[in-house]
């Protein structure tokens, strides 16, 4: 070890920072633009499978990846890349002098690329023996302190890049995510779905009920919001005729709460089915949440905390009024006016504001009293038409609609409608949805004539599906917090 080595300050930051200097002494670029492996070391593991253990090869590999353990001064080092580990070894009698003095200025987290004979210890343990090191990469702070993993919670949302880096169930369950959102992607194009991009900028906001963020464009100098839902550009295209089966897997955002379940951004798929209906939504959310399972599970059974959870369709099918009267005695399809509706449910104990409808009252029990009991994959359906302006009415009962809510651990996760495509009624819907809007106090809400325009040239008759993905993937992956599976959650600033 040479003597600039040996005086290093004993600050861990300020060692790295030191090494860093003599490193570039030594080789000059310690941040090279390229290097070349034959192999990633999953590929390496699966090449030498069969190797036996006490076998040293002629083969020479080159292998690159972050330093993770050090052992026996540095004689033992455990090198992961994205697809693995693979031990390292380092000794006067396969390693030169040159390279185990390099080695000496390799701290944990620091990336590398080693060049060498691949061999297998005694104990089982796949290896190479080093005999070129390249410093690809020197890191300036050190890893976690605990190698299973971040403690801090804070710190796992706020520094992703530290929590993938040192917790191995984080690290699969954002490849389980990327798993899902292709297996999506594959599922509807199998079922002949064509995607499609929507606009995240619209000058006019809808397709859902929520706060949108604002923005301003400057040249051409009108206000913006970010997209909430893609709905109405969605059936825009099943207006066109270009495909009469239409999904679009999107980033929406809405302007409030943060929760377990909740981030201003999350991502959504929304399809539509010309000449379909709700019933046949129902169909793609089975098959889609069960090949799903079967994809990341093996089978469509699954824990989500201490609960097993069973997607194998069909699911339970339940209409909204029937859940409720189940749950609380009420029967909403017996009360006639809304007066009546808020007396019941304040009769029952349920605090009801004095200008809600039927409908308003029987979704505020529903969500009271029924929702965090529907624990296995479910279906509600039979919503109230106060609550839904873009569904078909229920024969034979005009206060509810073809709509449904898939749930699963009592949480929403999908909801379809029986779409309406009488352009008079939806212009009608639309209009009374706007005034309640303003008068809530949302004045930079307006009425999109274009959407409007479109269905006055005709739109067929079709069902509609929005899956919520985030909250999808945190029961198949059992992440109990919307930010443990979306990769940089919102955070407040820290001072």
């Amino acid at each position: 070890m040479n003597k600039k080595t040996e005086e290093l300050s004993s600050d861990a930051t300020e060692v790295r920072a030191q090494k860093l200097e003599i490193l570039r002494e030594k080789i000059g670029d310690v941040y090279p633009a390229h290097f070349h492996r034959t192999m990633t070391n999953a590929e390496l593991a699966e090449r030498y499978a069969d190797l036996p253990d006490d076998v040293t090869t002629e083969d020479v590999v080159t292998v690159a990846g972050r330093v993770y353990s050090m052992r026996n001064s540095g004689m033992f080092v455990d090198l992961r890349d994205a697809s693995g580990k693979i031990q390292i070894f380092s000794h006067k009698d396969t390693t030169p002098e040159d390279v185990r003095e390099l080695w000496s200025l390799v701290d944990l987290a620091d990336i590398v690329g080693v060049t060498g004979v691949v061999r297998r210890t005694k104990r089982g343990e796949l290896t190479i023996n080093a005999q070129q090191l390249t410093i690809l990469t020197k890191a300036l702070k050190p890893m976690p302190e605990k190698y299973h993993g971040l403690a801090d919670i804070e710190t796992r949302y706020r520094q992703r890049y530290l929590d993938i880096m040192s917790n191995e169930d984080s690290k699969l369950r954002f490849i389980q995510r990327s798993q899902v959102l292709s297996g999506v992607r594959r599922f509807l194009e199998d079922e002949g779905f064509m995607e499609v991009e929507t606009p995240m900028l619209q000058s006019i906001y809808g397709g859902a009920t929520a706060d949108p963020f604002k923005t301003h464009h400057n040249a051409l100098d009108i206000d913006m919001y970010l997209r909430i839902a893609p709905e109405l550009y969605l059936k825009r295209v099943l207006v066109s005729g270009l495909t009469d089966k239409v999904f679009e897997v999107n980033r929406n955002f809405r302007n409030e709460g943060v929760s377990t379940r909740h981030n201003p951004e999350f991502t959504m798929m929304e399809c539509y089915w010309a000449y379909a209906d709700y019933e046949d939504m129902m169909g793609i959310v089975e098959r889609m949440f069960e090949t799903l399972a079967i994809k990341l599970h093996g089978g469509t059974k699954l824990m989500f905390g201490e609960t097993e959870l069973d997607f194998q369709g069909p699911f339970r099918r339940v209409p909204m009024p029937d859940a409720v009267k189940e749950a609380t005695g009420i029967d909403f399809l017996s009360i006639a006016t809304d007066e009546d509706a808020r007396a019941a449910a304040k009769g029952a104990g349920f605090e009801i504001e004095n200008d809600w409808t039927w409908g308003e009252c029987l979704a505020f029990i529903f969500e009271e009293k029924v929702e965090s009991t529907l624990i296995q994959p479910s279906h509600v359906t039979h919503f109230p038409k106060d609550i839904s302006p873009f569904a078909k009415e229920v024969p034979g009962e005009p206060r509810l609609v073809e709509r449904f809510e898939t749930y699963v651990n009592g949480w929403e996760l999908g909801n379809a409608f029986s779409e309406l495509n009488d352009p008079v009624e939806q212009r009608r819907r639309m209009v009374e949805q706007l005034e309640q809007a303003h008068a809530r106090g949302e004045t930079d809400k307006r009425l999109d004539d274009d959407f409007l325009n479109a269905m006055d040239h005709g739109m067929p008759p079709a069902g509609g599906l929005g899956i919520g993905i985030d909250r999808l993937i945190m029961l198949l992956t059992n992440g109990p917090s919307i930010r443990d599976v979306i990769l940089f959650p919102a955070r407040r600033q820290k001072d």
